[in-house]
């Protein structure tokens, strides 16, 4: 029998035994779910000090007695969302061990650490009795043939441009003060709502295009950097579809890096109806004030 004949034959049968590896997923529809899933993505501080941004602002414990307070108020105005789903910034690939710290948490078995992650994500969750909270976050090498294709700071050496990264980051520097003032001088409703101001997510997300032109003839460190920031950010919001049923309400916990992108591709994509996040943060209580001695 000739190859061409047996073309199909051969397409038949790698479909059919697609079909049966995956019979137990649902099929992918091109259509967004009807009604559409509302999406509230609230943009975060880090609020334990990972030290993991390239610029950290120095945060005060959020176990303090007022922090707590603060907190609380936060988390009962995002639970007004009534979410279904909530998602944070943990690797989907370790959610096994966010559903035995969640089930310990609401077994009172398991105290919240200072991780935005749990002084929300899971306060949330467990206020509005949701049998899961989401790691819906991705951050692993991308697909380059090594970490020097995208290690722009060894790019701008190469490339005599040190100059210009040590001003990217000297701006950085300054935006990062002006949060650290909102930080030590209101709430943490205040913070919030200060990381979700549109302007600010704006020219937050605008610094970030600062780096694409870290580059030389065919060399482009920078702009493969941002090539990498872009795709690990498509491939939260691929995971935050993969949760999003038809008229799921997906409450999102990340870091406000995130935030202008995470909002952008949802509603691009028109998968998503986005939610205001300032509707509901606008709505947290002052914190209230201990009694003078």
């Amino acid at each position: 029998m000739r190859m061409h004949a047996l073309a199909p034959m051969l397409l038949s049968l790698c479909l059919s035994a697609g079909h049966a590896s995956r019979a137990a997923e649902p099929l992918l529809s091109l259509d967004p779910p009807s009604p559409k899933p509302q999406l509230l993505v609230v943009g975060l501080y880090h609020m334990d000090n990972p030290g993991r941004d390239v610029v950290n602002l120095d945060a005060d414990d959020v176990l303090s007695p007022q922090r707590q307070r603060e907190i609380e108020a936060v988390a009962r105005a995002l639970a007004a969302f009534e979410p279904t789903r909530i998602a944070i910034e943990s690797p989907r690939a370790k959610q096994h061990e966010l559903d035995r710290r969640y089930a310990r948490y609401r077994a009172g078995d398991y105290s919240l650490d200072r991780s935005e992650d749990d002084q929300l994500g899971l306060r949330i969750a467990a206020m509005r009795e949701l049998p899961r909270i989401d790691a819906v976050d991705w951050n692993e090498m991308p697909p380059v043939t090594g970490i020097e294709v995208i290690d722009y700071e060894a790019g701008a050496q190469r490339l005599g441009q040190q100059a210009f990264l040590a001003a990217l980051r000297a701006r950085l520097k300054v935006r990062a003060a002006v949060d650290q003032r909102h930080l030590e001088q209101g709430s943490i409703a205040d913070m919030l709502r200060w990381l979700n101001d549109p302007q600010r997510l704006r020219d937050s997300n605008a610094a970030y295009f600062d780096y694409a032109r870290i580059a030389d003839d065919d060399d482009y460190p920078g702009a493969n950097w941002l090539q990498f920031w872009y795709g690990r950010n498509l491939k939260i919001f691929s995971n935050l579809t993969r949760i999003a049923g038809p008229g799921e309400r997906v409450l999102v916990i990340y870091g406000a890096g995130h935030a202008p992108l995470l909002r952008q591709f949802a509603q691009q994509s028109g998968y998503f109806e986005v939610v205001d996040p300032l509707r509901y943060l606008d709505a947290a209580a002052p914190a209230p004030q201990p009694a003078a001695p």
